[in-house]
């Protein structure tokens, strides 16, 4: 019935769904007494979504792969953010008046940053690709969860007692690299 290959997953739920993934195979999640056949319409009817989202996903892994550095390109990336990070992080935990603990530089998928319980620090290193004010921005950010371990309205009049103009940096950050 229709050209598109997809998965079938019928689960517990009521109405049919569809999903590009990353490779631009296509899931469709199903009520557990969906036939194929009606899969299989459903797939049709939206086969137009499913090609366009096919599309934007084959975009974003040549993005992606366009993006990757070479070894020795990313590795010293890598020694600089070892070397600012800890420097930046210096420079503001003074004038915020907060202490942390360790201080590590990871490749995280989905944060740019990360405060524990005990303040410890993680960033991604692909920040020092960033402009500086971003950098700053997420490393005040971070810092400011030593006085507020949330999202408050609290926390974020923190942020902007240190940079007001914070919101720019935010949705620039959001803009080029992914939520925060």
């Amino acid at each position: 019935m229709t050209d598109v290959e997809f998965q079938l997953v019928r689960t517990k739920r009521k109405n049919l769904a569809i999903q590009v993934c990353r490779d631009g195979s296509v899931v469709v999640r199903a009520p557990l007494g969906c036939t194929e056949k009606r899969a299989a319409e459903f797939v049709e009817q939206k086969k137009e979504w499913i090609l366009k989202n096919q599309r934007k996903m084959q975009e974003q892994s040549l993005q992606r792969r366009e993006n990757e550095l070479p070894p020795e390109e990313r590795e010293k990336m890598i020694r600089e953010a070892c070397r600012v990070f800890p420097r930046r992080v210096a420079f503001f935990a003074e004038k915020m008046g907060v202490t942390y603990g360790r201080i590590t530089i990871r490749e995280q998928k989905t944060r740019w940053g990360s405060c524990s319980s005990k303040g410890n620090l993680n960033f991604n290193w692909k920040l020092i690709r960033m402009p500086q004010e971003i950098l700053d921005y997420v490393v005040v950010h971070e810092l400011a969860h030593r006085m507020e371990m949330n999202h408050s309205p609290r926390f974020y009049r923190i942020v902007a007692s240190v940079l007001p103009d914070y919101r720019i940096r935010e949705r620039w950050l959001k803009a080029h690299g992914g939520e925060y």
